[in-house]
């Protein structure tokens, strides 16, 4: 289970270190082997350990094809979908691609998210939180999907 959020950099050729407390789950589960992707809600990138996408994965290729926003889904996670491997000291290089979708800069902030992790740029990811943090304490009902939860 990957949680927390944490505040990191990336070199200016895409080279980011994966912290300790994340590199260690990845290095055990799937020996530093990840799958890198686009989230399709909101400009990030999206972190799997290789056995989770490839679940995720198998779920996506069969769902129908014939209806055009899941075929704009598929191309897109699919497509953006970037073997990567951590080195020796718990880094990876991100493609320019994905670094450009998400707009990622020198600072970075990773998010856990139990099965995956997000990476966002820490200007998005403050902005996202901000607006997260409002929302929350608006009037806006929140989702049954939520209201069934025991916190």
């Amino acid at each position: 289970m990957f949680r927390g959020v944490q505040h990191i950099n990336m070199d200016a050729k895409g080279r980011l270190a994966m912290p300790a407390r994340q590199r260690e789950p990845l290095l055990s589960q799937c020996a530093g082997q990840i799958v890198v992707t686009i989230d399709t809600q909101a400009a990030c990138l999206v972190v799997y350990p290789l056995p989770e996408w490839e679940r995720i994965e198998r779920e996506i290729q069969n769902l129908p094809t014939l209806k055009p926003a899941v075929k704009r889904f598929q191309r897109l996670v699919l497509g953006y979908a970037t073997d990567l491997e951590l080195d020796g000291s718990g880094r990876m290089l991100l493609p320019q691609s994905l670094r450009e979708y998400a707009q990622l800069d020198k600072k970075l902030v990773l998010v856990g998210q139990g099965n995956k992790l997000e990476l966002w740029s820490e200007v998005l990811w403050l902005a996202e939180r901000d607006q997260a943090l409002q929302d929350s304490g608006s009037a806006t009902e929140l989702p049954d999907e939520l209201m069934s939860l025991t916190l």
